[in-house]
């Protein structure tokens, strides 16, 4: 069965390859691959035309939300997409999600036709309404997933060659794109309902491995959208990339 919900804390770590092999092999004897092996995930993320959504989860509030369509590899029409919203409040992530065919998500999402009548889809129509985002960034990755051998809601992922763009922004227009991550950086993700196990704790201690805050469509939009969107944002908001890099946010 595909599940629809989730309640988890989600942290995140930027490894160098020593790092990312030390885990590797400390973890040997807790985890096992997951059932699906090595795989791309390409994501669509929905935001206004000024990027509200993205610029506010850069600052970082106590609540912040996003929608994005997901597929496991480049989709074609009839391929298995993802719409799922994504909200985080207080450390909690919660994720909602629905399944249909890539085409009919995007016909879904653009209003074309009716999504379904549950509790998910409402929430989804009422960010739609609420928002009117469209489809602004393409993200994919290549990920090596593991779960816990005696509690599969632990798993711990491996992300490599993150890329993105601007164009083409349709599961079903390939996975290529422009890098998002510097040199050979690895972003490494634990995914758990509760706190770690000690074993783990002590494997990234360690290792000089700590949590960072890190968002995959963010990094795209501050090195790729922000300085070529800055002309056609609102006056009062002056960003430029190296001054939200340093984190200074100039309002006129």
């Amino acid at each position: 069965m595909i599940q629809c919900t989730f309640k988890r804390y989600e942290k995140k770590y930027l490894l160098n390859p020593a790092q990312y092999e030390a885990v590797r092999e400390g973890m040997e004897a807790y985890m096992t691959p997951d059932q699906y092996g090595n795989y791309a995930i390409c994501n669509v993320y929905y935001d206004t035309d000024d990027f509200r959504l993205i610029r506010t989860s850069l600052e970082k509030p106590v609540y912040k939300e996003k929608l994005r369509v997901r597929s496991y590899g480049a989709a074609s029409d009839d391929s298995k997409a993802f719409v799922e919203l994504k909200k985080k409040f207080d450390g909690v992530v919660y994720k909602r999600r629905v399944t249909m065919g890539a085409a009919d998500a995007v016909s879904y999402l653009n209003g074309d036709q009716p999504g379904g009548d549950t509790q998910i889809f409402r929430e989804i129509d009422w960010f739609m309404h609420c928002y009117r985002p469209t489809p602004k960034a393409f993200i994919a990755y290549d990920r090596e997933a593991y779960a816990g051998r005696g509690n599969p809601d632990l798993r711990v992922t491996f992300d490599t060659n993150l890329r993105g763009r601007s164009e083409r922004v349709d599961l079903r227009s390939g996975d290529d794109g422009q890098p998002i991550l510097k040199g050979n950086q690895i972003l490494m993700e634990i995914k758990i309902p509760g706190a770690e196990p000690l074993w783990l704790a002590r494997l990234l201690s360690e290792n000089g491995i700590f949590s960072t805050s890190f968002s995959k469509y963010g990094a795209y939009y501050k090195q790729y959208v922000l300085r070529a969107s800055a002309q056609f944002l609102p006056a009062t908001v002056c960003e430029t990339a190296l001054e939200y890099q340093k984190g200074v946010l100039c309002v006129a």
